[in-house]
């Protein structure tokens, strides 16, 4: 019995370490999963000596943690966030990670002198970035990149991992089946249709199924969260039991279910990031513990060529590839050929080849580990001053100190909100809060104060506010903020603020800009909503002769209540965007792509 208390200590012991260990990180600016698993490689055996050999074990415990990251990615992907960037997104996920395997398989034919169907087996184990990675790097890592750009790596690598597993398992069977080179289309466009097919169409009937289940059963609330997570991994494994990639289907049943009505939303999306969390520790422990550090050297030195071949060379031309129809400009292209982070994902893969008995697998594993390690230590470290130098982060702007979801009887939209009034706040000038604000407490010296006996505010307040999210930024803009734009502020939004109200023509009569062929009566909110399809976002680019028009806010997703001038030597390389070639009309503006500048 004394095993049982033994190994609750280890794997309780390295997930406490592993947490503990996040505060450095954090501190240190290193990429935390780079943390986890280096942890797992410090306790294998060539460390304190925890011997874990059992790759059966090793790639369901991946399997498994990785479902639970795919469904809370899908499950926190809002529609917005699909009809933005959903078409190059998909082309990514699909084109650009065969793309990707087929010339690092070329590059590892020649560094590891293997045989081509294992040199692109290798590719397409290291061919998709990682889901984790990037997500907490986005999401969670403190950066506010441009959102059409975080849109684009959002989707991305939340729906590439089911390609690179079809490719994987498709260039194992070649290998072991040793198929003719004839019948390698066939195989590979009916494996293909088979795994996504199914993969997408259970995804979609489940991700109803369980919002409608969820809404129409009552149960204590604690377990709402538990049934969705439990319906999420039998999704999961149905799926794969009858051929389809369970990993697309639990990504498309979060989708589906997290931007539907659902009972419960708040207390899940709060288990779901504590569940994600868990997943990724264990997941990278476990894939550390399995590796075996000492095996490295052999193959160190080509597995570091061929992880800077895929960072400046493969994923570079992959993604410049794919993009091209969608005429993004140069800054988001180069970042989303950057930010192609390796992860848990290309580890998790270099196990299948020893699982399924391919010759040589250690190979595989360990190259995999090598330029993960790479990928984490050059890639994650340079996230943000990659995305500084592109001016691609939004430079920071007052919002709230708290932002607390609501479940409440009738289901309304709103949350609570809660400011800090500072000195520069224009509520301080006299200025009054909207109709649609509802304060409910002012706290002020650690007194709480009912709002209509509070009377004016007083800097260093809190205000509690009831209010609908699309109104969250109007508010920003009641609440203090130093004056006068920053370096970073004019980098990204323009050295002048614009009235959206104002026309074209007064435009070309304040500014001198050439608005020849262009509407004159037509205000600047409305001409650059048509210019960009209807979708605009913070950080948007219309180029009018020599300046560009800045996207500064947006009211509810599609109306511009901010405008920024940029001038010449300040611009972003704003590209007029045209629609992509070859699409309907309708599918176009589903997705936001009419004429949309980046």
């Amino acid at each position: 019995m004394e095993w049982m208390y033994l190994l609750i200590l280890i794997g309780a012991g390295l997930i406490i370490v592993s947490v503990l260990t996040s505060v450095l990180a954090f501190r240190f600016g290193a990429p935390l999963l780079l943390v986890f698993l280096g942890i797992g490689l410090l306790a294998g055996e060539d460390g304190l000596g925890l011997v874990f050999d059992d790759v059966d074990t090793a790639y369901f415990v991946g399997s498994l943690a990785l479902a639970v990251i795919l469904f809370d990615s899908g499950f926190g992907t809002r529609t917005q966030t699909l009809r933005r960037a959903a078409a190059p997104a998909i082309v990514l996920a699909t084109i650009g990670v065969l793309l990707t395997a087929l010339l690092v398989g070329v590059a590892a034919r020649f560094l590891f002198d293997l045989p081509w169907r294992h040199a692109f087996l290798l590719g397409a184990i290291i061919s998709s970035t990682d889901a984790a990675a990037v997500f907490f790097l986005l999401r969670t890592g403190g950066v506010k990149i441009y959102k059409r750009a975080r849109s684009l790596l959002e989707v991305e690598s939340g729906s590439n991992d089911p390609m690179a597993i079809f490719l994987t398992i498709f260039f194992i069977e070649l290998i072991l089946s040793g198929t003719a080179t004839d019948s390698l289309a066939q195989a590979f466009f009916i494996g293909f249709g088979m795994q996504m097919g199914l993969g997408l169409v259970a995804g979609l009937i489940a991700g109803y199924a369980i919002v409608e289940v969820v809404n129409r059963v009552q149960l204590e609330e604690a377990l709402y969260p538990i049934a969705v997570m439990a319906a999420a991994l039998c999704l999961f494994a149905i799926t794969g039991y009858l051929g389809g990639s369970g990993f697309l289907a639990v990504y498309v049943a979060g989708i589906v279910a997290g931007n539907r009505d659902m009972k419960g939303t708040a207390s899940l999306r709060r288990y779901q990031n504590g569940m994600t969390w868990l997943a990724q520790i264990v997941m990278f422990l476990v894939l550390g513990l399995i590796a075996t550090p000492s095996e490295f050297i052999p193959v160190a030195l080509p597995a570091i060529v061929l992880a800077l071949f895929l960072m400046f060379i493969g994923r570079p031309i992959a993604v410049w590839l794919c993009l091209l129809p969608f005429r993004y400009d140069r800054q988001t292209t180069a970042f989303a050929s950057w930010v192609g982070l390796r992860g848990a994902v290309s580890i998790l893969l270099g196990i299948l080849p020893a699982v399924s008995g391919v010759e040589g697998a250690d190979l595989y594993l360990n190259v995999a580990i090598i330029m993960v390690l790479t990928s984490l230590l050059i890639q994650g470290w340079t996230i943000r001053p990659t995305a500084r130098w592109l001016h691609l982060i939004v430079p920071p702007q007052l919002g709230p100190v708290e932002r607390v979801e609501l479940e409440l009887p009738g289901n309304p939209k709103h949350e609570l909100v809660v400011y800090r009034v500072l000195e520069e706040s224009p509520l301080l000038g006299g200025q009054t809060l909207p109709r649609w604000a509802r304060p409910s407490l002012v706290v002020r010296n650690g007194l709480s104060l009912d709002y209509e006996l509070a009377g004016n505010f007083e800097p260093g307040d809190y205000v509690y506010l009831f209010v609908l999210p699309e109104y969250v930024n109007l508010l920003d803009q009641l609440f203090a903020r130093p004056q006068g734009p920053s370096s970073e502020d004019k980098e990204f939004f323009g050295e002048l603020r614009l009235d959206p109200e104002s026309t074209l023509m007064e435009l070309h009569r304040s500014h001198d800009v050439p608005v020849d062929g262009l509407p004159p009566d037509q205000t600047l909110a409305q001409y650059m909503g048509q210019a960009l399809g209807g979708r605009p976002v913070v950080g948007d680019r219309v180029a009018i002769g020599p300046i560009d028009l800045v996207v500064r806010s947006v009211h509810r997703g599609t109306t511009i209540t901010g405008i920024g001038l940029a001038c010449q030597r300040t611009r972003r390389s704003a590209v007029q965007q045209s629609p992509a070639p070859g699409l309907p009309r309708r599918i176009r503006q589903w997705f936001g792509r009419d004429s949309r500048s980046q």
